[in-house]
């Protein structure tokens, strides 16, 4: 049967992300620091080939992308784009500390929207419904290759994006938060169509770039990405929220 490989990789920060503001929609460069970082990342780290390739649709995203490779014509998945944050786009959290709603909103998780923005369940709800019209693009495609075995796709996206799709489809299962992952880095996923069909889920079977899975019995591969969250971001239970 066949089974198909899709590689997620975080977007490298943008100048707006290392200035701390609310960068959803926003279009803002990659950092030139960033493009250093990743180039470094590339010569020490081997990232995987792939067959086809898509991005969310800023531009941070798509530079990531052609930074570790090149030839890749990506598609864009607009259903993938990064929380809009409406009237708070581009502003930081000093800058809105004087807005009641914007208290109101960081007490909640953001279960409500910004003025003019997304919350967080509408956001999940996109995103999800984006990945799953891009597997099953994927699938409909592969039935012009009968012979490959393994199909393997690519997406660069957002911290966001990657971490909301994990906890909603991932196997093992586990929280938003313990998928976060640094930029330039993600996870390699495996979809079976009769398991993705009936349950909805996928495996989550190594963390990128290198292809590191499990390391020894019982540990898995949540166990790498509880570590790399905790080395990333420290106490998850911190309950300032990150732009």
């Amino acid at each position: 049967m066949k089974s198909y490989v899709i590689h997620l990789i975080r977007n490298m920060p943008c100048e707006g992300n290392l200035e701390g503001r609310y960068i959803g929609r926003t279009e803002s460069p990659l950092a030139m620091g960033s493009i250093a970082q990743l180039a470094q990342l590339k010569r020490q780290h081997p990232y995987p080939p792939a067959s086809r390739f898509f991005a969310s649709p800023s531009t941070r995203c798509v530079d990531t992308l052609k930074i570790l490779y090149p030839e890749a014509d990506p598609e864009v998945v607009l259903e993938l784009a990064e929380c809009d944050f409406g009237q708070w786009e581009n502003k930081t959290a000093k800058e809105l500390q004087g807005d009641p709603r914007f208290c109101q909103w960081m007490e909640g998780g953001g279960q409500t929207a910004p003025p003019g923005g997304e919350s967080s369940p509408v956001f999940v709800q996109r995103v999800c419904s984006g990945f799953e019209m891009l597997v099953k693009n994927l699938m409909a495609h592969s039935q012009n290759e009968p012979r490959q075995a393994t199909v393997t796709a690519l997406l660069c996206t957002h911290a966001g994006v990657m971490t909301a799709l994990l906890a909603a489809y991932g196997l093992p299962r586990a929280p938003f938060y313990d998928w976060m992952c640094e930029p330039g880095h993600g996870y390699s996923v495996r979809i079976t169509p009769s398991l993705w069909m009936r349950s909805g889920v996928m495996e989550v079977f190594a963390t990128l770039p290198g292809g590191a899975g499990p390391e020894g019995p019982g540990h898995l591969v949540i166990d790498l990405a509880r570590e790399a969250a905790q080395r990333a971001y420290g106490d998850r239970e911190d309950p300032e929220k990150k732009p």
